[in-house]
């Protein structure tokens, strides 16, 4: 047992984490939690006047994954014996056990309610969305203005979003603080989650490593090649190229629990971050405390996120924090980290808990082939050819789903089809190869409207990209995460070409984040007089900014050398598109927005009227 666990005899609670409401439409129901028994299951739905209209045993529409000996993660996909009406809220109770889960976990239920709900939306024209929520960044969390909005709205079918989309680095598996790791094998040894061996030298099994003098703040010591740098001039090949490597999650149950830990108070009833000092060295102590202060702040605000994802459906799609930072960046890249055990390891690592906790939700019916593949992996003694399962993660090609709603949302899978350059192996790959943009391209023809949800912008800031084309040319992309759309020739003019394509939906928005500030552009075609109207809705992040003097200083330069009349833009890949800028403060020029929140996409019927703010318990800004 990891040493420090002062908590880890307590009594473990039945529900470890959730529920988290996912897919929803009028024929199927999807909830995502973590027991820590194994559990059986009744859903009760209501109306809002409290009479039950349908009572369901789940036991053919569950699915059950023992991921340690007292934790089982539980996927309930339920069709409701009658369509489900639109528009009114369906308040739920999940019996587990023959117990109220509403017993299980406090403070589940907005006041004056008994029960959790749901509303299914005829329309999602009231979308919130976002991404980057890394715990111990100083900014507040944007999922406690959700729930303050969700608070007031949860029963007003004219303002109650439709749903909520998280467009990556949901968590952050590269970049740990130290008591969150503390916690993270508290919460390991608690729950009892799975050991694992590894092929590497030095370290035998997951329980060497939670054990290994560079555990916490030197694991770079530990991840292959681990003394590159991004920044060195000799040009040696990268392995976990994140300027935060010290705290790397490597093991499989240290992810498991890292998405426990961030959206479950419970969890941290069975953790003691303080006790956690005794395994740091001296000099890194004051960076330990000052964590500690940030983290525990973190945590007063989970109840709140638990409660806003019990009654939103939420949907998600990883960025290359959810994994590791630069995933799949470079040819190179990819050539150096899974052609070496570790490495490939720790990015199937990643994608299994991504599956588990993440990807069945967002679409089940989508994932088949997975859910009948994976458990088979997990069982009572352990995890069964963990590389074998590994594997199958990697190969998986259909991490994109699309959803029928009204307006139909496309969400990309921007990190594991790309574009590979062959001329050289270190310049950055497309974010997407032909054969997935074209398929993306069927997914659009001929519908009227459309969201697309892409990770990373695909109309970013201009110089920003310039910078990164400056240091990819030197061979640099990694040292500036040369990560754009318009990186790659290929991918860029087959996604432009998608645009001016005559059959391409005449209303277009494009939802993304990543870069950890907010803009909103809208564009147009130049010189087609019936081209689409595209509004890109940029929003990040969730819980993190950008450097803010930096910034400023990037939007500033950037208005000047790039505006409208500026010549510059004759060198751009898009220079058949016309941007225009909407700025989130009418009295300041400024475009670029850095505030940690949540976004909200108001539709209207008159596109040119569509709303696009960012929302935060601090302020709310309106792009205008």
């Amino acid at each position: 047992m990891t040493e420090g666990i002062g908590k880890a005899q307590l009594k473990l609670p039945k529900v470890v984490a959730g529920p988290i409401l996912r897919h929803i439409s009028t024929h199927e129901l999807t909830f995502w939690l973590v027991t820590s028994l194994p559990s059986r299951f009744e859903l009760q739905l209501f109306d809002l006047d409290g009479h039950c209209f349908e009572t369901q045993q789940l036991d053919a529409c569950q699915q059950e994954v023992q991921v340690g000996e007292r934790c089982y993660i539980q996927l309930i996909h339920v069709s409701p014996e009658q369509p489900l009406v639109q528009d009114e809220l369906i308040q739920y109770q999940l019996m587990l056990n023959g117990q109220p889960i509403t017993e299980l976990v406090d403070g589940l239920v907005y006041p004056g309610f008994d029960k959790p709900g749901f509303m299914l939306n005829s329309r999602a024209d009231n979308i919130l969305h976002g991404s980057c929520r890394k715990p111990h960044h100083d900014s507040e969390d944007g999922l406690l203005a959700a729930d303050d909005l969700m608070c007031q709205n949860h029963n007003i079918a004219s303002s109650r979003p439709a749903l909520m989309m998280f467009s990556g680095d949901q968590i952050y598996a590269d970049d740990v603080a130290g008591p969150m790791l503390v916690a993270i094998h508290q919460v390991i040894a608690a729950l009892g989650l799975f050991d694992e061996h590894f092929d590497h030298q030095g370290l035998a099994n997951s329980q060497a490593l939670f054990e290994h003098v560079d555990t916490y703040y030197g694991r770079q010591n530990i991840l292959p090649n681990c003394q590159f740098s991004r920044f060195n001039i000799k040009g040696e090949r990268p392995i976990f190229s994140t300027d935060s490597a010290e705290n790397h999650l490597i093991s499989l149950s240290e992810v498991i629990a890292m998405y426990l830990l961030v959206w479950s108070p419970a969890c941290w009833e069975l953790t003691d971050i303080d006790m956690g000092l005794t395994r740091i060295t001296k000099p890194q102590q004051s960076h330990y405390l000052d964590q500690t202060k940030a983290i525990k702040h973190f945590v007063e605000g989970l109840q709140k996120v638990q409660r806003v994802m019990a009654h939103l459906p939420v949907y998600m799609i990883f960025d290359d924090h959810d994994v590791t930072d630069d995933w799949n960046l470079t040819r190179a890249w990819e050539e150096a980290v899974y052609n070496d055990p570790l490495g490939r390891r720790i990015i199937g690592n990643a994608l299994i808990a991504y599956w588990l906790c993440q990807g069945w939700g967002n679409q089940p019916k989508r994932f088949e082939v997975l859910q009948k593949a994976v458990p088979r992996h997990f069982q009572e003694e352990g995890i069964v050819q963990h590389d074998v399962l590994v594997d199958q993660l990697l190969d998986w090609e259909q991490w994109h789903y699309s959803l029928a709603t009204e307006p139909k949302i496309v969400v990309l899978d921007t990190r594991t089809q790309r574009w590979r350059s062959e001329s050289r192996a270190n310049k950055p790959s497309g974010l997407m190869d032909w054969e997935a943009l074209i398929e993306m391209q069927h997914e659009l023809i001929n519908e009227a409207e459309v969201i697309l949800v892409s990770p990373a912008p695909v109309f970013g800031v201009k110089l920003i990209e310039v910078i990164q084309k400056i240091f990819t040319f030197f061979g640099k992309p990694l040292m500036v995460d040369a990560e754009n759309w318009m990186a790659h020739p290929g991918a860029a003019n087959v996604m432009l070409n998608i645009f001016r394509h005559k059959k391409t939906p005449p209303n277009f928005i494009i939802l993304s984040g990543d870069v950890h500030y907010s803009f909103v552009y809208e564009i147009k075609i130049r010189f087609k007089k019936h081209g689409p109207q595209i509004l890109q809705v940029t929003t990040s992040g969730i819980k993190n900014n950008f450097p803010s003097k930096l910034l400023r200083c990037f939007d500033g330069l950037n208005r000047i050398l790039f505006s409208s009349a500026s010549p510059l833009n004759l060198f751009t890949q898009r220079r058949r598109m016309s941007v225009k800028w909407r700025k989130p403060e009418a009295s300041c020029p400024k475009v670029l927005y850095n505030q940690s929140g949540i976004g909200q996409l108001l539709l209207d019927k008159e596109f040119d009227k569509t709303r696009a703010l960012v929302i935060s318990q601090e302020k709310t800004a309106e792009f205008k």
